[in-house]
């Protein structure tokens, strides 16, 4: 049955044409993504079809008695209310259901009253909808969505005017799914939620039976939750019966089937156009003019255009500066923040020791919002001390960081001056060809700062750090505010830098697609998983699963020993596909680790010859010093060798 059906619906911003002529349609229990490149006008067709914005041509219609729920980029709560009372505002259908059902109360109890069999009748259906809306436990659902979107009881009382922007766009998304409406419009549902809360809201959106359309730069989200991609391109709607993945592979190949219709079109115009220029004044003249006439009226209502694709982020980075084979190590670190007059005991929000980063590794810090991700960076890069230890940056390592609300910009200038201001030396022209490639042209130079969108500022950051001559690069969040198009063109130009990553994402796609290994907060210490994403998942279901199987002490006492005879040796269990996979791809990490120690080991001892034939007591002691810290190194990497192979 449909729910939504959108016909002819086109839209201007001033003279500029945002979308033309879309049609479409979505069923009840649909699950829609929405795609498209940052300003391709996904969100004003989601404003549209919730009836916030009117459209300039084309219509909208929605069933009758649908209800809609609308989460909004920018979330904005008028008045004083607490989160409580928010989320208790937004089951308004639920108490008005409650209150219908309680006014038939008196008509059904009376068996001889006239009319008494529909009342019943319409009594039942009303208890049942009440029911299944989850009228008999309003408060239990309200703490389930709240906690799974990351709320604490101690914020359920605090009014919203006091909450941070993230926390008021999951507040506004706990609204929305309270409100359980029949047709759920999300605009980038996905930002301010750490890992925990998207997989929370993942299982909660798939499970509902509700209808979904959503907008999400988050591609492992996309493939979760949905069944259907439309895409918003150039202006027009493409409609593909598959989530995201597999939409990537439908496009690919209605790409490769226009693209040869248009150049088989080409070369049929082509060919016409010689026959009509050799024939027009000939004894076939009759022929090349009837020829022309029908290529007019080809070119005219059949033409096909050719395929386009939205223009792409050209990114490139790369580093000079080749560091020791140690990037980074944290020994005994602890982060957090000392105390004061009010706090006599320091703030400790993670601990991290034996932790190393060599170079050409690509590490993920993963943990939830609050437990010290930012910090531990910031304590990297030495902008907060650190309460025990230290991060101990290895030889010739510099840092290139990547804020995660951009702090390093100067909002009041332009985007020109950002860039000639990381690099003095880089001139106005090769300044304006850098742009180019980060899809500034023209007077987008001349923009402010704090005019740009977010997607715009991130461009602007990654365009400065591309001319940093760091060799670990620090990247907070570098994935926010950027569409699919740019995530992949970073992902791919990370995965060619020679130099070592850390970096903070809540983007699963991003983070397998480019970690090594995982840095995982948990419970106030990091711990280490390797291989990326999906390997951590599976470690962690896998230690879940060995947990849930083992027995408890108690059981274990009450089982009876068996008698020797009983005894038979038991074979090592095969490792599971997903543990092989990561003993051999850390394998094939450590012989690269140690083949290139040993380079370095060799390097270090021709420059201690070399030092001791100058006889430079400062440079022997330093190189020694060196040396003996690499030969530790390797060592140790022999060891974990020779335990993965055995």
């Amino acid at each position: 049955m449909t729910l939504l059906s959108v016909g002819g619906l086109t839209r201007y911003y001033g003279a500029e044409l945002i979308f033309e002529n879309l049609n479409f349609q979505v069923a009840r229990g649909d699950k829609v993504a929405l795609v498209g490149v940052n300003g391709a006008g996904k969100s004003t067709l989601l404003k549209i079809i919730a009836g916030l914005e009117s459209p300039d041509g084309g219509q909208v219609a929605i069933a009758r008695g649908a209800r809609i729920a609308y989460l909004s980029q920018e979330v904005r709560f008028g008045g004083e209310r607490t989160l409580w009372q928010e989320m208790e505002r937004a089951l308004a259908a639920l108490r008005e259901l409650e209150a219908e059902i309680q006014a038939l109360e008196p008509v059904i109890a009376d068996t001889a009253a006239p009319g008494w069999e529909a009342a019943m009748e319409r009594y039942g259906e009303l208890s049942a909808r009440f029911e299944h809306m989850g009228g008999y436990e309003v408060e239990p659902r309200i703490k389930r969505t709240l906690q799974g979107l990351g709320f604490h009881e101690s914020q359920y009382h605090q009014r919203l005017a006091h909450f941070s922007g993230g926390q008021k766009t999951r507040a506004a998304l706990a609204a929305a799914l309270l409100s359980d409406p029949d047709l759920l419009l999300l605009d980038e549902p996905t930002n301010h939620l750490d890992m925990q809360a998207l997989e929370w809201l993942e299982h909660f959106l798939r499970a509902w039976d509700g209808t979904l359309i959503v907008t999400s730069h988050d591609r492992y989200f996309l493939d979760r939750v949905t069944r259907r991609t439309l895409e918003v391109a150039f202006g027009k709607l493409e409609d593909y019966p598959a989530p995201y993945n597999r939409y990537l592979e439908l496009k690919a190949e209605r790409m490769e089937r226009r693209l040869k219709e248009f150049r088989a079109q080409q070369e049929f115009i082509a060919r016409t156009e010689e026959f009509i220029r050799r024939y027009k004044a000939g004894q076939r003249a009759r022929e090349a003019k009837g020829r022309e006439k029908r290529l007019e009226r080809l070119k005219r209502e059949q033409a096909i255009e050719r395929p386009r694709e939205p223009a792409r982020l050209r990114l490139f980075l790369d580093t000079q500066l080749r560091s020791g084979a140690l990037a980074l190590a944290l020994d005994d670190l602890v982060v957090g923040f000392p105390g004061n007059r009010q706090e006599a005991d320091p703030r400790v929000l993670l601990r991290a020791d034996g932790l190393e980063v060599h170079r050409g590794e690509r590490v993920a810090l993963l943990g939830p919002n609050g437990s010290g991700k930012t910090t531990l960076l910031r304590t990297i890069l030495g902008q907060v001390r650190p309460l025990r230890g230290q991060a101990r940056l290895g030889h010739q390592v510099q840092i290139g960081y990547y804020a995660q609300g951009h702090d390093a910009l100067n909002w009041n200038a332009t985007v020109l001056e950002e860039l000639t201001r990381a690099s003095p030396n880089l001139g106005e022209a090769a300044a304006r060809t850098l742009l180019g490639r980060f899809l500034f042209s023209g007077d987008d130079v001349f923009k402010r700062i704090g005019d740009l969108s977010g997607g715009e500022r991130s461009r602007v950051a990654l365009a400065q750090l591309t001319l940093l001559p760091g060799n670990l690069l620090i990247l907070d969040e570098p994935t926010n505010h950027l569409d699919i198009g740019a995530r992949e063109a970073l992902e791919g130009v990370l995965k060619e830098y020679p130099g070592a990553i850390l970096f903070v994402s809540h983007d699963r796609y991003f983070i397998d697609a480019l970690a090594d290994k995982i840095w995982h907060v948990e419970q106030g210490r990091i711990r280490e998983y390797l291989g990326g994403y999906s390997d951590f998942v599976a470690a962690r279901e896998a230690a879940t699963a060995r947990s849930a199987g083992a027995p408890s002490e108690a059981q274990a006492a009450r089982t009876p020993s068996p008698s020797p005879a009983a005894v038979r040796p038991v074979a090592t269990p095969e490792p599971t596909a997903p543990q092989e996979r990561l003993r051999k791809k850390r394998l094939a990490a450590l012989e690269a680790e140690v083949a290139l120690l040993e380079q370095e080991l060799g390097r270090l001892k021709a420059d201690l010859e070399l030092a001791s034939a100058a006889r430079d007591v400062q440079q022997i002691t330093a190189l020694g010093t060196q040396y003996a810290e690499l030969e530790t190194l390797l060592a140790a990497k022999y060891d974990q060798w020779a335990e993965l192979a055995a």
